[in-house]
Parts: structure tokens; C-alpha cells; sequence
């Protein structure tokens, strides 16, 4: 999808007041929610599952979302928000983290990895939702 789409449908979520878009363009598909969410993601027609283009988010970040430090991914694996299902996230847009606090949690070949925070500030954005698997140097968020 073109950037420049992409930074209006930002513009218009945020105007508009509503919480989630979601649009479908040929093989890509677009999920932009109020707080920072977005994500890009080719349909898939294989067996398995298309994770966000590290370039991709990078472009998002620098085109209209929130400027600040990116925390990359430094693994492949499945993006977890929370320790548990039940349990609430480590941390929200608007919320303060402090360098090597637990953000998050990767899960890769059944082993639960805690992501811990490299620098200190106030979480911008998070760029990856709940539950997406993710690639090695992925932007994950954005502290500032």
C-alpha cells in the first residue's frame, strides 16, 4: 500500500473519532485502531501466516505516527502484550517505562522470551498487535 494512503487513513482515524478502521486493497490489508496500532499485512494464500515488512514499519513510523526511540524485535517469534491471557498488558500508550523494564513477551519454539525496554520514556506507540507473529528487527514500539 502506498504511504501516502496509508498517512491519510491515519489522519482520518484520528480526526474522525473512530476507533478501528480496517480496509482490504488487492493483497494487502490495512487495520489502523486509536492509540498507535497499525498494521500492515499481505493476505496470505500459503499455509503460513505474513508478518508486518520490517521496511514497512519503519515507513509507518516515519510517516505520521509518533517520532521517538523504535524498539526492534531480536527474534522471530509471536508477539505477546501480556505475561498471561488474563493478566494485563506491561505497558499502554501514554505509559512511562524505564530502561530494562519488561515490555513484552516473545514467544519462539514454546519459550516465552521477556523484551525489556533499551531506553526510558513514554510509550508513543505500540506497532504490533496482540498475538502477531513478528520478524527479527521488527519495529515493536516506539518510546520517546
Amino acid at each position: 500500500m502506498d504511504l501516502r494512503k496509508l498517512k491519510k487513513l491515519i489522519d482520518l482515524v484520528q480526526k474522525s473519532g473512530i476507533a478501528e478502521l480496517e480496509i482490504t486493497e488487492g493483497e494487502e490489508r490495512v487495520r489502523i485502531a486509536r492509540g498507535g496500532a497499525v498494521s500492515v499485512t499481505p493476505l496470505a494464500t500459503g499455509a503460513a501466516p505474513a508478518a508486518v515488512p520490517t521496511d514497512a514499519a519503519a515507513a509507518a513510523t516515519s510517516e505520521g505516527a509518533p517520532e521517538g526511540h523504535i524498539v526492534k524485535s531480536p527474534m522471530v517469534g509471536t508477539f505477546y502484550r501480556a505475561p498471561s491471557p488474563d493478566a494485563k498488558p506491561f505497558v499502554e500508550v501514554g505509559g512511562t517505562v524505564k530502561a530494562g523494564e519488561t515490555i513484552c513477551v516473545l514467544e519462539a519454539m514454546k519459550l516465552m522470551n521477556e523484551i525489556e525496554a533499551d531506553a526510558s520514556g513514554t510509550v508513543k506507540a505500540i506497532l504490533v498487535e496482540n498475538g502477531q507473529p513478528v520478524e527479527y528487527g521488527q519495529a515493536l514500539f516506539i518510546i520517546g
